[in-house]
């Protein structure tokens, strides 16, 4: 049992990660020291009023891992099955993520504990001011910028915002990031992560020489991210052959049609049962044979025991650690090119940051010039771990690690953080 907590636990998964890239740059150990653990981390209880005239005290959590490259930056999550570790631990890959694309963040992550599904509206207003309410010592444009993350969307966003500037007695529409277009949010944010995600499949089939006309994509997990990557992909003449949700897979040799796909489920609630396909099992589906499979779901789906069956040759992570490392061990003995979550889910971030930005300017851009950015973003980040890939002969994870923790290390050297 201790033996799985260990190998599942995220937060010991992001250390190793970290203690691997000081030790092969050869940088100091206070390096590691910093960077171990988050800078704070703070534990709220938010009471909400229900529906039915009782009162229920939901938990949360804000992550705030490091600083040295500016304020912190990640999602906010409204899931049931959360721990602080898990927060943790997300907060420490998002200051990765944001140093592998070279943007001016930190890391941060936040949750709360509960089933957005089981509340009404107005519930769920009262749950996200709340919340917000109790960490505003901690945030703000300059300090510390949520964004949707599992469960949460752009109204709980704007609810956000509109609570902290009630406190603030002014606008603060750079609290926050994913908010509706008509409160300073981006256009091509929706697309962000599944556009970043086929960015780096895309660059990866370049340098693998493998044609993306005709090759075949399967994609775990359908909700915004892996649905909008299925339809991407596919418009580039690559064959979605299979996609699962919560509730289940399907499968086509002959393909899929990924907006077809959409369709059935929103009018379903599932992607199982789409006319003419065949169900699959999760495991199946990350088995199939397969030039590229998207992981778009959930943490640890990849493990050890499923890595042994993959068949793909490029996996693009468009999820937050959905590959165990005793899993990743397995994937690069067989050569399967992994592009990790740090790099290749960074599309979310990346555009998050140009609605920052746009907010500070109050000057917004159009969905083409987002996108356009987006992609010479997302290019140049991965060809800076391709070239330390190639460099270092290791894997592209690590390879992202090591160009990410130098970012980060050095910007803590010159702020005086070391000696």
């Amino acid at each position: 049992m201790a033996r799985t907590e260990e190998t599942l636990n995220p937060f010991l998964i992001a250390q190793k990660q970290v203690r691997w890239a000081v030790t092969e740059l050869g940088l100091p150990d206070a390096v590691y020291e910093i960077l171990k653990q988050p800078l704070r981390v703070l534990e709220v209880s938010i009471p909400v009023v229900m529906d039915d005239g009782t009162v229920r005290v939901f938990t949360g959590f804000r992550s705030q891992h490091n600083d040295a490259l500016g304020p912190t930056k990640g999602g906010l999550r409204f899931f049931t099955e959360v721990s602080v570790d898990e927060v943790k631990a997300l907060s420490m890959w998002m200051t990765f993520k944001c140093a592998v694309l070279g943007l001016p963040y930190g890391g941060g992550k936040g949750a709360i504990i509960c089933n957005p599904k089981e509340l009404s509206k107005r519930e769920l207003e009262e749950l996200s001011r709340g919340y917000i309410r109790n960490v505003s010592q901690i945030v703000g444009p300059e300090k510390d910028i949520p964004a949707p993350d599992v469960y949460t969307n752009p109204q709980i966003m704007a609810w956000m915002v509109d609570e902290f500037s009630r406190m603030r007695e002014r606008n603060a529409f750079g609290l926050m990031t994913g908010k509706p277009l008509i409160l300073g949010g981006s256009a091509g944010r929706n697309e962000a992560t599944g556009r970043g995600c086929v960015t780096c499949a895309v660059e990866a089939c370049k340098r693998l020489g493998i044609k993306l006309d005709g090759a075949r994509v399967v994609v775990e997990g359908y909700g915004n991210a892996g649905s909008v990557a299925a339809r991407l992909i596919h418009d580039m003449g690559a064959k979605v052959i299979a996609v699962n949700d919560s509730k289940g897979g399907i499968y086509r040799a002959e393909g899929l049609d990924p907006r077809a796909v959409l369709e059935h489920k929103e009018k379903t609630g599932s992607v199982v049962g789409f006319p003419g396909s065949e169900p699959v099992s999760n495991e199946e589906l990350l088995q199939l044979e397969c030039e590229i499979l998207i992981p778009a779901a959930l943490e640890n789906q990849i493990t050890a025991e499923v890595a042994q069956g993959v068949k793909a040759a490029i996996i693009s992570e468009a999820a937050n650690g959905p590959t165990t490392p005793e899993a990743d061990e397995i994937l690069a003995e067989k050569g399967v090119f992994v592009i990790p979550d740090i790099l290749a889910s960074a599309g979310g971030v990346t555009v998050s940051y140009f609605e920052w930005v746009q907010n500070i300017m109050n000057y917004y851009w159009t969905e083409e010039e987002v996108n356009e950015k987006l992609r010479v973003m997302m290019a140049r980040a991965f060809d800076a771990v391709y070239q330390m890939h190639r460099t270092k002969n290791v894997t592209m994870r690590r390879a992202a690690f090591m160009v990410a923790v130098n970012r980060v290390a050095e910007a803590m050297k010159v702020r005086g953080w070391l000696d």
